[in-house]
Formats: C-alpha cells, sequence, structure tokens
C-alpha cells in the first residue's frame, strides 16, 4: 500500500500515542508464567503484539479481551503447553528474542519458533549460546538463524557478559535464569530495563548493580512462582518519537503527547533532540533509576533550530530504534550529525544503516553510511519524492514524517508495514494537520 504524505502547514494537537510495544510483549510474556490471573490495561494491539498473544496461548495461556484491557490466565512457570506445531513470531524480533528463556526450562518439552521472511534472515546465536551454556539444546537453521528448536532442560546458573548491549538478550538470560540458583547477565552500558522492573513487579528475586561506564550486573535466582499485580501499558516513546520529531521539524508546530512512557533508559532519542536544540519539554526519569513502576508525562513538543550533533556508542542503546529519525533530523540541522556504535542497526527488520541512508539520499538528503553508523551533512531540509519501506515499519514512519517536512512531500511505499506498531499513524497526522 502506497500512501503520500504532504507537506504539512504545521501540526497542532494533544494525542496519546499507542501504547509501549516492549511492554505490551514482556507484560503479556510473564503474565503467561505467572500463577493468577493478570490484568493488563491499554495492551497494544498490532501486528507485533497479536504474535506474543497468539504464541501464549499455543503454550497454554487463556487470553480474555475485556473493554480496554486483557486478562491473561497462564499456567505457571514450569508448565507450558508443547505445541503440536511451530510457534509462529510473525515479525515480533522481541519475541523470538525472549520467549526462549521461558522454553528453555521446560524440562523434556521442545519448541520450534518460526517467522517471516525478516524474521529469518535475524541471527539468534547471541542467546542460543549462553542458553547452551546453561544446558538447554539449541538447533538453527546454519547455526544461527530461524527456524529454530529449543530443547528444555534442567539449567544452571551463570554469569554471562554481553558482548554487544541488547536488552533482548538480557531479557531471555534473565527469564531463563528463573530457575537456576542464581544467573548474572553483565551488560558494558545501560539498555533499556523493562524486563527486570516486570520480574521486580511479579516478585522475583532480581537485583540490579552500576558498574563501570554506566553498564550493569544484573541478577536473578530461583523463583517458585510469579505474581503479578495489574499492569498499566503506557505510550510508547518509540512511537510517540515519531511526532515529536514531526513537532520539532514543521515549523508552527505545538503538540501535547499524553502518558508516555518516559522511563530513563527510553528516552536517548529526546536528549538527542534536546542537544540538538528541539523544544522537547517533559518530566524524565532521572539516570539510574530502578524501580517496578514504568514513569508515565506529557510531553510539550514546539518547533525550533536545530544544530546537527555526534551520538556515541554509550548513548546507541538508549536510542536504538530511534536513530534513523536522528538522520532524518540531521537533514533539517546546521552542520553534521554523526552516529557510531551503531552496527546493531544492520541486524534489524531490514539493515536500518543501508536502508535509511538509501531512503534519505532518494529524498535530497546528503547522507553517507559507515561501517557502525552514518554521516549526515544538514541543508536545511529535503526535497522530498518516494521512499521504500522495504517491509520495516520504522523506516515506513521515517518516510511519513518526512514527507511531513519535506518540501514536495513523500509518497511511502509500503506503509503497511507500520502496523506493526503504530497502525493509525496516518489518522493521527491527518487530526494535528487540521
Amino acid at each position: 500500500m502506497n500512501v503520500r504524505f504532504d507537506p504539512a502547514y504545521r501540526l497542532r494537537g494533544r494525542l496519546r500515542p499507542p501504547s509501549d510495544k516492549s511492554i505490551s510483549h514482556r507484560a503479556a510474556l510473564i503474565a503467561a508464567m505467572a500463577s493468577e490471573p493478570v490484568q493488563i490495561r491499554n495492551h497494544l494491539d498490532a501486528q507485533d503484539t497479536r504474535s506474543t498473544l497468539t504464541a501464549i496461548q499455543q503454550l497454554g495461556a487463556v487470553v480474555e479481551p475485556r473493554d480496554d484491557e486483557l486478562v491473561v490466565r497462564g499456567g505457571g512457570l514450569r508448565n507450558a503447553n508443547m505445541p503440536t506445531g511451530a510457534i509462529h513470531v510473525g515479525n515480533a524480533g522481541t519475541l523470538m528474542r525472549l520467549l526462549p528463556g521461558w522454553l528453555s526450562f521446560q524440562i523434556g518439552a521442545s519448541f520450534t519458533l518460526d517467522g517471516d521472511e525478516s524474521i529469518r534472515r535475524r541471527p539468534v546465536d547471541r542467546i542460543a549460546e549462553p542458553l547452551r551454556r546453561m544446558g538447554a539444546g539449541i538447533e538453527a537453521r546454519d547455526g544461527r538463524f530461524p527456524p529454530f528448536t529449543i530443547h528444555g532442560a534442567a539449567l544452571q546458573g551463570i554469569e554471562y557478559e554481553l558482548p554487544v548491549a541488547s536488552a533482548q538478550v538480557k531479557s531471555c538470560l534473565l527469564l531463563a535464569g528463573l530457575t537456576t540458583d542464581a544467573t548474572t547477565v553483565l551488560e558494558p552500558v545501560a539498555t533499556r530495563d523493562h524486563t527486570e522492573r516486570l520480574l521486580l513487579r511479579a516478585r522475583a528475586p532480581v537485583s540490579r548493580q552500576t558498574i563501570k561506564n554506566g553498564g550493569h550486573r544484573i541478577m536473578i535466582r530461583n523463583a517458585d512462582e510469579l505474581e503479578l499485580d495489574a499492569i498499566d501499558v503506557p505510550a510508547d516513546p518509540s512511537s510517540a518519537a515519531f511526532l515529536i520529531a514531526a513537532g520539532a521539524l514543521v515549523s508552527g508546530s505545538r503538540l501535547v503527547l499524553e502518558g508516555v512512557g518516559v522511563n530513563w533508559t527510553r528516552v536517548g532519542f529526546i536528549r538527542i533532540l534536546e542537544r540538538m536544540g528541539a523544544i522537547v519539554l517533559s518530566e524524565l526519569e532521572p539516570e539510574g533509576s530502578f524501580s517496578e513502576w514504568e514513569p508515565v508525562a506529557d510531553i510539550d513538543v514546539r518547533h525550533g533550530p536545530l544544530e546537527g550533533t555526534a551520538v556515541s556508542a554509550e548513548e546507541v542503546p538508549l536510542a536504538i530504534d530511534e536513530l534513523p529519525l536522528v538522520a532524518l533530523v540531521g537533514c533539517f540541522a546546521q552542520g553534521e550529525t554523526v552516529v557510531s556504535g551503531a552496527g546493531e542497526l544492520r541486524v534489524k527488520e531490514s539493515d536500518r544503516i543501508a536502508t535509511v541512508v538509501d531512503g534519505l539520499r532518494s529524498l535530497g538528503g546528503d547522507v553517507e553510511a559507515l561501517p557502525d553508523g552514518f554521516v549526515v551533512r544538514g541543508t536545511g531540509g529535503l526535497r522530498g519524492g518516494r521512499l521504500d519501506a522495504a517491509g520495516d515499519h520504522r523506516l515506513a514512519l521515517l518516510g511519513a514524517v518526512a514527507g511531513l517536512a519535506s518540501a514536495e512531500g513523500v509518497e511511502v511505499v509500503g506503509m503497511e508495514a507500520a502496523d506493526v506498531s503504530y497502525p493509525r499513524f496516518a489518522e493521527d497526522v491527518a487530526r494535528l494537520a487540521g
């Protein structure tokens, strides 16, 4: 489906962005592992999160939709059903990497995970290697790609230092560690911490210490069962980021985004944008905070002049999903914007370094790819044109924002990819544009 986004005169109004995708995935998964029913309010209804609900139902959970909430009735920590066929994760990379943590300690059971064409290109060796060290059996296509099979076993605790900072790998190992005496994950720099917060809320024995360079040592110990109180899922800061960027780029704009999660491990993009000169007003959670609660705030965005900046490797994990937007904003800024240490972008739904660079160039941007990032030479704007989303929801939304701020508008080829995380984006933008 091709959708054209014409230049916007201004964007004005208030709205609540879609609910947080990362928390929705994790809330449903941990609820399915709990011993009592769990209420999840404002669970995101999108393609990726539907894949998670389907997966936990295959594993024996009952999912009951009720108005604006779900009730998930799971079978407990150690009682996942073994389905007759493969569990299809669709395009949900978070589900693909987190779910094996739970399945790895289902003793004597085997589970095969598969997905769409994009998922089949995304490696799983980063979770397979430590899970094997813990005692699980993992068989993957060509040793590292889906479809792959997990053979559950009695697991042994390990101490594992992440070679590359990854919230998904960390989360997988923390879930696997729930039946070990003690499992410790060392992350070199901070990554999003929704899994730790939900496990803490579920009364699991999880602790976290800050180590050098702002990284963390996270320890999980054996849990007999999980008990999870009702969860309110905040609006997604990654989805809100596209509206924040649009408000910062389109002259005359003033937006208020309501009920957005401002967990300090998720607001790296806002901090980068503020450094570039954008006017983004909100009470963000102090860096280093850790509790079972997810902080929420309204975000006030206004258009303002922008300057280029440098984004270092230490900042990348806290803004990984929004880095394509940094490239877009850099096109409208004065001077150079450089992102480095972001090689992880090459193994997302698409090679996001290549697709973002090619896409922005096609719209008139001066952008150069680096092995682990990109350089953007700001020209004050973009001409516009045509951008192929390449099946990547972030790229589809990037093209839409580029169209709103460009001189001539942008036709996004494959806009349906946005349904993975933000199905109503075009409608929300139309409302804000009047």
